[in-house]
């Protein structure tokens, strides 16, 4: 799931006199023909605070834009704390969702200017490759930029090549500036490791309600306390965890290992398969003091051997996920997804579905693959029988009566989702599921004398899943598109249209 998607998006503050203007130009709008061409407005911001303008003066430049041209506004994608060079066009909160799912809906694209819509000339090319098999145009408040000819693409070609360069000569500055802040004692840069702060002079000092935490872990922990229980008392105690969320095993752990408590600067462990922190070193090989130690070197040896005495050797995780229909199945006390946790012992290891919210993840539910079955074979007796059907982008055409907008249309592969899922497996029916919000609430009943509780499964179908279950095709996918039946390719019109 992707957790950028359900932050809220920050708002950009409109003046008084800002709103007028806007609706000013909302009035002017309602004069233009029915038929004039429909502009969608790409609004981008790097960094966003409370006193930033630039959001509001590229949305009026833009809407200004759209007047001289005679564009009808049809919608504002205002992406903000979007970085152009990391994230593409088509995967930013708003943006995404038009290019994506609202293709239909617009004609030309405004930005106020090209850095501001990309960043590197890959993904430019991509934009234009989209907009030609599209129909759609791009244009620019502040560079000539015009898709509807050769030049005008050469052009906007040549204005992303000194955008990537301006993005690249960006990325080099901060990153020496980290390898420069990393090789010395101050604090020059990022955010303190948890138990330490910074003063007025911007020294690392340590910070002492987070210093009474970790004291009081270093004497439970050499009690034979395990980190399970540190947490729930830390939670309990409603002490901040310095970071946001909330107290968890894994989180106390990670503070209690981390080096930088014996007051060394350490840097993430990027070759390492957990997640890890390392001492950074100088050009001598010693290691970069920042701060006055919360432990000492015989108390953390001996933090480090009460903690590993306690650890329990987990095996390595599934190159495609431990839990295969990861979203779909829940905990029907707690609507938290089951995910698979293992358990070992001398003998064997078990395996157990379990959710996130219930004390110890409630119940837990034994053998996942048994549950796996049961849902296959309850989804398959629902939904199985349904036909597949594809999303396709039809691009607006001329003729006797006048030209037609661009809409989407349905396509069958003439065959069913049974099909689908016997030939593609259980990954592409747990996206299909999730893409159609049906979910199986797995409930687990402790049964008197028996160990393993019993466990029932309740498939709920909202009413709209045929809907929801429509392939649509991936435009800015790499390699092949999303197969929809066997080797048919696009598939053949159904009856049913288009869905304009």
């Amino acid at each position: 799931m992707n957790t950028e998607s359900m932050r809220p998006a920050p708002q950009a503050h409109w003046r008084e006199n800002d709103l007028a203007l806007r609706d000013e130009l909302l009035k002017e709008e309602e004069r233009l023909p029915r038929n004039a061409p429909r502009a969608l407005l790409s609004v981008r911001l790097s960094a966003f605070t409370t006193d930033t303008t630039s959001p509001v003066r590229q949305e009026l430049d833009l809407r200004l834009l759209a007047r001289e041209r005679g564009f009808r506004v049809v919608g504002v994608a205002s992406d903000l704390n979007a970085s152009a060079t990391r994230v593409p066009p088509w995967k930013r909160r708003q943006l995404g969702r038009w290019l994506n799912d609202r293709a239909p809906d617009f004609d030309v694209l405004l930005f106020w200017k090209l850095d501001r819509f990309v960043r590197r000339l890959t993904d430019l090319d991509v934009m234009i490759a989209w907009c030609a098999d599209h129909g759609k145009n791009l244009v620019s408040k502040h560079e000539v930029i015009d898709l509807s000819t050769a030049a005008g693409k050469e052009l906007a070609k040549v204005i992303g090549s000194v955008a990537e360069l301006e993005a690249g000569g960006t990325s080099t500055r901060i990153t020496s500036l980290w390898a420069y802040a990393k090789t010395q004692s101050d604090w020059l840069v990022g955010k303190p490791p948890y138990g330490y702060t910074t003063n007025a002079a911007g020294k690392l000092v340590v910070e002492a309600a987070a210093h009474r935490v970790l004291r009081w872990c270093y004497g439970a922990a050499l009690r034979g306390v395990s980190a399970r229980r540190m947490a729930a008392v830390l939670l309990r105690a409603g002490i901040p965890t310095g970071g946001g969320g909330r107290w968890t095993a894994a989180t106390l752990l990670r503070r209690l290992r981390n080096p930088a408590l014996r007051g060394w600067r350490v840097e993430m462990d990027t070759e390492a398969r957990t997640r890890r922190s390392r001492i950074v070193r100088d050009r001598n090989g010693d290691p970069v003091r920042v701060a006055e130690p919360i432990f000492s070197e015989p108390e953390w040896q001996a933090l480090q051997a009460a903690l590993a005495s306690r650890a329990t050797p987990q095996p390595r995780r599934s190159p495609g996920g431990a839990t295969e229909f990861l979203g779909v199945l829940v905990c029907a006390d707690c609507d938290t997804n089951m995910t698979v946790q293992r358990t070992r012992t001398n003998q064997r290891t078990y395996a157990y579905l379990r959710c996130r919210t219930c004390p110890s993840g409630g119940l837990g539910a034994p053998q996942p693959g048994a549950v796996y079955e049961r849902l296959f074979a309850d989804v398959m007796t629902r939904l199985g029988d349904l036909p597949v059907h594809v999303r396709e982008y039809q691009t607006g055409t001329g003729g006797d009566d006048g030209p037609t907008r661009p809409c989407w249309t349905l396509s069958s592969s003439g065959e069913t989702f049974r099909d689908r899922w016997h030939r593609e497996g259980t990954a592409t029916m747990a996206d299909d599921l999730r893409r159609a919000r049906v979910v199986c609430r797995v409930r687990r009943t402790k049964v008197s004398g028996q160990r393993a509780p019993e466990v029932g499964l309740e498939l709920a179908v909202p009413p709209d899943a045929e809907e929801g279950l429509i392939v649509k095709r991936d435009a800015f996918a790499d390699g092949p598109v999303d197969a929809v039946g066997p080797a048919s390719g696009r598939g053949r019109r159904n009856g049913r249209g288009a869905t304009c």
